[in-house]
């Protein structure tokens, strides 16, 4: 494994390791990857609400 190879190994292992709720997004151009998109979701407990919803 070339070095290159094993550098872009570890930022894919590292986008991987730093969400905890999301997406890893690879693009590859020309059988070579190019870009690494990493998106974290992050979701907020809601207030429960002791009256229902009005329409």
């Amino acid at each position: 494994m070339s070095y290159l190879e094993a550098e872009k190994l570890e930022k894919i292992k590292n986008a991987l390791e730093r969400i905890k709720f999301g997406s890893v997004l690879l693009t590859i151009h020309d059988g070579q990857l190019t870009q690494i998109d990493a998106t974290e979701k992050v979701r907020f407990p809601q207030k429960k609400s002791s009256q229902p919803k009005k329409y």
